[in-house]
């Protein structure tokens, strides 16, 4: 019964702390669910990463494909790293909440890789990405500093 209170009292009290900087899920320390996010700049798909290629990162494990993408993303994390620490960007603009990512569902606009949730919410952020990227872009910083 102790362990159940303990367990329950961390579970209930996580939920009411801010969310972490980076998507990772909930029994996870990987970004991006361990797929490499040079890849979609260099490859133009996501491509899942190797653990032989690993780095931390604003306290998640970032996993790369190859020695070259993780020394790519070491020079410029900022410019790999998934807009909106890699929640899905659709739920930041339009719901101004976080909701989680499938790496399969991205979009690279001007340079910078968003995430979405699912194939239909992907669909729905297709239709006006620049509206959701300045909606999201201002929901972000409070949503992140609650």
């Amino acid at each position: 019964m102790t362990r159940l209170f303990v367990f329950m009292t961390f579970f209930l009290s996580s939920i009411t702390y801010a969310q972490d900087v980076i998507y990772t899920g909930f029994f996870s320390s990987k970004a991006l669910n361990g797929y490499d996010t040079v890849a979609y700049f260099t490859d133009n798909q996501p491509v899942e990463g190797n653990a032989k290629f690993v780095t931390e990162y604003k306290n998640a494990d970032w996993y790369f494909d190859s020695q070259q993408h993780l020394d790519m993303f070491l020079t410029e994390p900022e410019k790999y790293a998934p807009q909106y620490g890699g929640y899905c960007a659709w739920a930041i603009s339009a719901q101004n909440d976080f909701a989680s990512s499938d790496p399969t569902q991205w979009a690279i606009v001007d340079g910078k890789l968003y995430l979405n949730y699912d194939r239909d919410v992907k669909k729905k952020w297709d239709r006006d990405p620049a509206l959701h990227i300045q909606q999201a872009d201002a929901n972000w910083p409070a949503l992140i500093n609650k």
